[in-house]
């Protein structure tokens, strides 16, 4: 049986918006009206719940054996640590950002990756920064499918910190860098582009509480990102983006969270992407840091007079590039063996986020609003593989490269001027109009060894978790044809700059830390399986509301945390 759960939206982000739009009932409860007031939400990408067993206990041929995450540990005294969390699938940051702000899947939330496929959408006015060709659309005719590219791409100018947005100062970046010539247009609307926040198919925790009357922030790490507000644009009152792939450049008055000033530039080696280098991160995402304690106390990221948000947070990018980087010239990060025993790198970015995390603790605490703080730390995504002999820098015998012609040109590799494939450590393909599945299906078996073939997802295999796609009326024009998950290790990269992604579906990309904190909690481990998609309705619950205000918890029988609020006698 096809399901079929769309939510198309329309209308801009109004940025800094102050009047609360009430397009849900409050539950008869206000915003924060319980012991609960807020709710901080803190992703440290590519993050391991077993990074974080290793950091509080300490492991042999690190730090002396000594623990090295002392803030995290503390946290966890009056926490609940949930060791088998698992994150979105694929894992890739956009749809793992997604389960944690809507409490969906992609089944739902028709987010499959930041570069994907849309069968009933067409190409942007011009070519994105990524690499995604404009093209041709027709107002109110069928749709030509497009690749949708919602990566850096569509900023107005991805090499700048700010994202080219018109008038804005140095790292300024934010909805206003987005270019909407660069974003992919809807037919059945007038060839309108269709914004990153109208891209997500449900609503937000984030949205929903600012429905609700309660103040909400975001920062991460490109302008697309802004769909965590959800449909309609207006569910942040203040979202804060420094573009991350852009060019390092001096930050004037700027040290990192350990005092190390970011002028001039810390590493003159790597400059082209602030996550291609071990030390350079570390000032992007101090930037960051200090713009969530500037709203901690009251201001918006920038330092004018605002509210204290109800729900807000950031993703930390430091811990995802002390696991991947091969930064030629400087160092090779990643882990030591299959025990995740870290790199000095790896090990010196752990320590850094963790120092981070102990200056927002400090912040809440001088702020006055510790106590009635929830703190849930987790992360959009894993990586792999852990164990440095299982990786394989595959760029030539991939699934999308052996199927060519079967897909289309925009998300093939033989257009050689295009955004590329829908791969990392996983291929997620989409097939031309009348290719027939089976057909496509034997070819990648043919080859299993050539691309590392582990598991193969079409047909029934798809339909299980996500809704049934295809080029017919009904059909998803999101879901994909078929999945790839490739042997653990295997990834369609050909890079040398690289020593592991995300995306994939293995343990070492899905098995991500979750802590879940507040003082008056008691110290305690949960193992049972939970998913990051029950953040969502915990943060809207632990402020007074419904979760059944979560379009995707309705759609997708999302559960709370239940320990959370044995926790809160709730």
């Amino acid at each position: 049986m096809k399901t079929k759960c769309f939510f198309p939206a329309t209308a801009l982000l109004a940025l800094t918006l102050s009047l609360s739009v009430s397009a849900w009932p409050a539950d008869n409860n206000t915003v924060g009206s319980g012991k609960i007031k807020h709710v901080l939400l803190l992703s440290i990408d590519g993050m391991h719940a077993v990074d974080f067993y290793n950091c509080a206990n300490g492991i042999a041929g690190v730090n002396g054996g000594a623990p090295y995450c002392p803030n995290l540990s503390t946290l966890s005294q009056t926490g609940i640590n949930y060791v088998n969390a698992e994150s979105s699938k694929p894992s890739d940051s956009f749809p793992g950002m997604a389960a944690l702000a809507s409490g969906g899947t992609p089944k739902s939330t028709g987010l499959y990756y930041d570069v994907a496929f849309d069968r009933t959408l067409d190409p942007p006015i011009k070519k994105t920064g990524s690499g995604l060709q404009g093209g041709t659309c027709v107002p109110y005719a069928p749709a030509f499918g497009t690749t949708t590219d919602n990566d850096q791409g569509v900023d107005r100018d991805d090499l700048k910190l700010n994202g080219g947005a018109p008038g804005a100062s140095l790292i300024d970046g934010g909805v206003n860098s987005i270019d909407p010539e660069r974003l992919e247009r809807d037919p059945a609307t007038g060839c309108t582009p269709v914004y990153p926040w109208n891209f997500i198919r449900v609503n937000t925790a984030f949205g929903v509480i600012h429905a609700a009357g309660g103040y909400s922030a975001w920062i991460d790490k490109h302008p697309s990102y802004s769909f965590v507000g959800g449909p309609g644009g207006t569910g942040l009152d203040d979202y804060f983006s420094p573009e991350v792939s852009s060019n390092v450049v001096p930050l004037p008055g700027v040290k990192t969270v350990e005092g190390i000033p970011c002028d001039p530039v810390r590493d003159q080696v790597s400059t082209s992407g602030w996550n291609s280098s071990f030390a350079n991160i570390q000032c992007y995402d101090a930037i960051k840091v200090y713009a969530l304690i500037n709203e901690i106390n009251g201001k918006t990221h920038l330092g004018a007079p605002a509210q204290v948000p109800a729900i807000f947070g950031m993703n930390f990018q430091s811990v995802y590039v002390g696991e991947s980087v091969n930064e030629a010239g400087v160092a090779t990060g990643g882990y030591k063996n299959a025990a995740a025993v870290p790199s000095p790198e790896l090990f010196y970015e752990i320590e850094y986020v963790d120092t981070a995390i102990g200056q927002i603790v400090a912040a809440l605490k001088g702020a006055g609003i510790y106590e009635n703080t929830l703190l849930i730390i987790t992360a959009k995504h894993g990586d792999s593989p852990i164990d440095p002999t299982r990786y394989v820098a595959n760029g030539s015998d991939t699934p999308a490269t052996l199927l060519g012609d079967l897909i289309p040109y925009s998300e093939s590799p033989l257009n050689t001027t295009g955004v590329g494939a829908t791969e990392d450590d996983v291929s997620v393909l989409w097939l031309k109009k009348g290719v027939n599945v089976e057909v496509a299906v034997k070819m990648l078996e043919d080859d299993a060894t050539e691309i590392g073939l582990g598991e193969i997802f079409y047909g029934g295999a798809l339909a299980l978790n996500y809704n049934v796609g295809g080029w017919e009326a009904g059909d998803d024009p999101r879901t994909p044809d078929i999945i790839v998950a490739p042997n653990v290790g295997m990834t369609y990269s050909g890079s040398t700059s690289m020593i592991g992604d995300h995306g994939g579906f293995a343990h070492d990309d899905t098995n991500v830390i979750m802590l879940v904190s507040n003082p008056g909690f008691s110290a305690q481990t949960v193992s049972n399986k939970t998913t990051t998609m029950q953040v969502a309705p915990t943060m809207v619950k632990a402020l007074g509301l419904s979760p059944s205000l979560l379009d995707a918890v309705r759609i997708e029988g999302t559960a709370p945390l239940p320990e959370v609020f044995g926790q809160l006698g709730k």
